[in-house]
């Protein structure tokens, strides 16, 4: 009975390290996929609406952080995800230049195309917020 008992062990055993196997595979499996899907995106996103799209004015109050600012903007409908816009920002050439103001962008726009409009000198409402600059 002792041979019949280590053989059932040993099959039990193996099977439990297949089925966990299976299960770690199954899991970096499909947290690679979102990875790459997430990563995709940040270089490849497509704006909001094609064509014309519409216009949207929102204001960014001073202090905010590009995670912050990307919420303001997903309020507002002008991108899809508050995260993927951060991940944008910092690998953008615009990483740390977005001003506080008072904006119009439009749904047509892609995610850098809008850092480039709130990363500008002159920025719309930032020298009225900031009169020292004046």
């Amino acid at each position: 009975m002792t041979a019949l008992r280590r053989i059932a062990s040993s099959i039990i055993g193996a099977a439990l390290r297949i089925i966990l196997l299976a299960f770690v595979v199954m899991f970096v499996y499909k947290y690679s996929i979102m990875a790459y899907e997430f990563g995709y995106r940040i270089f490849a996103e497509e704006p909001v609406s094609m064509g014309s799209g519409r216009d949207v004015e929102i204001t960014i109050p001073m202090g905010k952080s590009a995670l912050e600012i990307g919420e303001i903007l997903e309020e507002n409908g002008l991108i899809r995800d508050s995260k993927l816009f951060f991940c944008q920002e910092l690998l953008s050439a615009y990483h740390g230049k977005l001003q506080s103001g008072f904006y119009t962008l439009n749904t047509s726009m892609s995610a850098t195309e809008m850092m480039a409009k709130m990363a500008e000198e002159d920025a719309g409402g930032a020298d009225e917020e900031n009169p020292e600059d004046g």
